[in-house]
């Protein structure tokens, strides 16, 4: 019976950290790497070793780094200031508390303001949002891909 929970949990920690990809709020990738870890476990680590955990831990880090890397890209891209990034950041935990709406907007409104009070103009400070903003897609999507990376390695160790 505390197997089955145990892998109810896993499958919980994926999902959940599947979601959190997706809203900054929660940490995803960890928690991707927190439900293959107890997986692991489960089995008393014969099928998935350490060898294999290692590298999900490595891409878990990885991931952590994909967020700062993509949205700096984006706004680079575009030429915005520090104070842009910064706004995205601060925009996309405030956001966080609006729901969806919140969390699509409000790094984009951050970077705006950021780089309006840097600049004081309007066309730069709505590229530096959107090229924030398309950074942040594409850490998104990098993240993704990641998780995918992390659940085939998983499996191919457990499975084969």
């Amino acid at each position: 019976m505390l197997e089955i929970f145990l892998w109810f949990a896993v499958v919980a920690l994926v999902l959940i950290g599947a979601a959190g990809v997706i809203f900054p709020v929660l940490p995803g990738t960890p928690f991707v790497f927190i439900g293959l870890l107890l997986a692991a476990y489960i089995d008393n680590f014969t099928k998935v070793g350490w060898p294999t955990l290692t590298i999900l831990g490595v891409l878990t880090l990885l991931s952590i780094g994909v967020d700062f890397f993509a949205t700096a890209i984006g706004a680079k891209r575009v030429g915005a200031s520090p104070k842009a990034v910064w706004g995205a950041g601060i925009g996309a935990l405030l956001g966080a508390f609006f729901g969806l709406p919140g969390l699509i907007f409000g790094p984009f409104i951050g970077a705006v303001v950021g780089e309006y009070s840097s600049r004081q103009d309007f066309l730069q400070a709505g590229k530096a949002g959107i090229g924030t903003w398309l950074g942040i897609l594409l850490g998104i999507a990098m993240k993704i891909a990641l998780i995918f990376t992390m659940l085939g390695i998983f499996a191919t160790a457990y499975f084969f």
